[in-house]
């Protein structure tokens, strides 16, 4: 979520009222998640959970940042990678792996990034900055002759993705279960503070929110996006927005 803080209890003191805000809200207790969302004008927030918004990011780009950011920071740490190391990244046009791919480059200090899509997106994950793409649709895993430090897997297809890891070189897996036994699963940690130490990188544009083109989407179109979400087709990730939307645009 972003937004703009309208109240706060006597205890926080890193925010004031009309400070912008974002994060990832849905810490977990007990195995039980504290909060179900936030579609909804108006939510409680654990400070702690959330950062400032850099100035040079939007609302709706900073909504789209904090799940996916946590999300791949977590798994490089979970792999030990090291600056210097080669990755292959599995889904690198989607919410996650698109960030995987910058921070390889941008923050990790990857030697070589190679990152797998489909056709259409091929030059989009190039833009990102990957060294190599990989048309999965044209190849399959056991024609890629390189080995790499690391296989990053964003798809929960670990069960295949495997053969291009070289001998005893970590396997990520967010999804969970992983389908490969052998694989690392990786989650994430729900903090602010994660998003503060990454916050130069937004500010310097060389990290970037992946916005899908046909985000963002009205309150009104919910039912829409997440039928869209649900096709797999999307380019990054899909925001929901309060403000008014490019499609209503086209009709003002």
């Amino acid at each position: 979520m972003a937004g703009v803080v309208v109240g706060k209890g006597d205890s926080v003191s890193r925010f004031e009222i009309g400070d912008e805000v974002y994060g990832n809200i849905q810490n977990f207790t007990k195995d039980k998640i504290k909060q179900p969302g936030t579609l909804t004008e108006f939510i409680v927030v654990e400070e702690e959970l959330v950062a400032r918004k850099p100035k040079k990011v939007s609302f709706e780009e900073a909504a789209s940042l904090p799940v996916a950011l946590q999300t791949a920071i977590e798994g490089f740490k979970t792999a030990g990678f090291k600056k210097g190391q080669s990755v292959f990244i599995v889904g690198g046009a989607g919410g996650v792996g698109s960030l995987v791919i910058q921070l390889a480059k941008q923050l990790y200090g990857a030697s070589f990034v190679t990152a797998t899509t489909s056709t259409t997106k091929v030059e989009f994950v190039k833009s990102l900055g990957a060294d190599k793409v990989v048309d999965y649709t044209q190849t399959r895993y056991e024609d890629i002759k390189e080995k790499y430090d690391l296989v990053y897997d964003t798809i929960g297809d670990s069960k295949n993705s495997y053969v291009v890891a070289k001998e005893e070189a970590p396997i990520i897996d967010i999804t969970w279960p992983p389908s490969n036994p052998n694989a690392m699963h990786s989650s994430l940690t729900i903090s602010g503070e994660v998003l503060e130490k990454i916050e130069p990188y937004l500010e310097n544009g060389k990290l970037k929110a992946t916005i899908d083109p046909a985000s963002p989407f009205h309150f009104y179109e919910v039912i829409e996006a997440f039928s869209y979400l649900e096709t797999g087709r999307a380019r990054g990730k899909v925001v929901i927005s309060p403000f008014p939307s490019i499609h209503e645009d086209e009709f003002l």
